[in-house]
């Protein structure tokens, strides 16, 4: 009977550590999920306009600009990097594809790269067999990501710009279902080539904005879901504004300029309650990014 008894006990002292055990390993994993679903402050990296190929003269000069770029991109180490279009200046371009293809590779592995489709990707009044055989080479014309509680967003603003009446409305409902599905992120942040507007929300219609109708229509869905920014390229110069408290963020070009603001790109600093931006020359680009605590 003392061996059975000993026994009896020592089987309730091993229930009893195992429980401990697992009480403690629940926790942990409590733990470590709530780490992965807070919120740290990070950084990352907008490129624009590379258009290898625009340069009249030679395209060596946008491939040395991209390379430098990519340079820095690694050197920094953001977590992650979109290019919001013209990635070429001719989309069936062998030699222009092959050379954005082989320069973007050079970006570590460990760093993810989105990219948005320009006009020069996939013309001015895109049609189906223009968007299937950029997503072809690329593998999608928008995207949509979590990170660090905060959500990312890219459409292809071609369709929007050229109003192409199927493929944009298709489009827009996938955007909606995007934006209503993450109310509760910290941030919205999406990302396009063309700007809504460069300036104000308000401003006449011309190539490098949306016209008025298309424009107020975005603006109130973005309004609607509580977008913190949307980031675009096209113009090959910076440009500011805000529709209430929305920032619309327009990013000059990593390749050809087309204003006084030299070739570069724009580093994005992300915290739970703010986000802050800032536009670099290729020739200064600084040491580190201080993303705060």
């Amino acid at each position: 009977m003392m061996i059975k008894f000993r026994t009896t006990r020592l089987m309730h002292a091993f229930r009893f550590l195992l429980t401990g055990i697992l009480f403690v390993s629940i926790l942990s994993g409590c733990a470590s999920q709530k780490n992965a679903g807070s919120t740290k402050p990070f950084f990352f990296i907008q490129l624009s306009d590379p258009q290898l190929g625009f340069y009249p003269d030679s395209i060596q000069k946008e491939i040395a600009l991209y390379e430098r770029g990519v340079a820095e991109v690694n050197r920094l180490k953001p977590d992650f990097v979109v290019i919001t279009g013209d990635l070429v200046n001719k989309p069936r371009d062998q030699h222009q594809l092959a050379e954005f293809k082989r320069i973007t590779a050079m970006i570590n592995a460990k760093i993810p790269v989105y990219y948005t489709p320009g006009n020069h990707d996939v013309g001015n009044t895109p049609a189906k067999a223009d968007v299937d055989f950029y997503n072809a080479i690329y593998g999608y014309d928008k995207f949509s990501f979590n990170h660090k509680n905060s959500r990312f967003i890219g459409i292809n603003s071609n369709l929007i710009k050229a109003n192409t009446p199927v493929l944009e409305q298709e489009q827009y409902i996938w955007l909606e279902k995007e934006l209503a599905a993450n109310k509760q992120a910290d941030h919205i942040i999406i990302f396009c080539h063309h700007s809504f507007f460069i300036s104000k929300p308000d401003e006449p219609v011309e190539y490098f904005n949306i016209d008025m109708a298309t424009r107020n229509k975005y603006l109130e869905l973005f309004k609607k879901y509580g977008v913190t920014a949307v980031f675009a390229g096209h113009y090959h110069r910076n440009g500011y504004g805000k529709y209430g408290d929305m920032e619309m963020v327009t990013t000059s070009a990593i390749g050809e300029p087309l204003g006084k603001d030299p070739s570069g790109f724009r580093i994005i600093t992300v915290g739970k309650d703010k986000i802050a931006h800032q536009y670099y020359s290729l020739d200064s680009i600084p040491q580190r990014v201080d993303v705060g605590r």
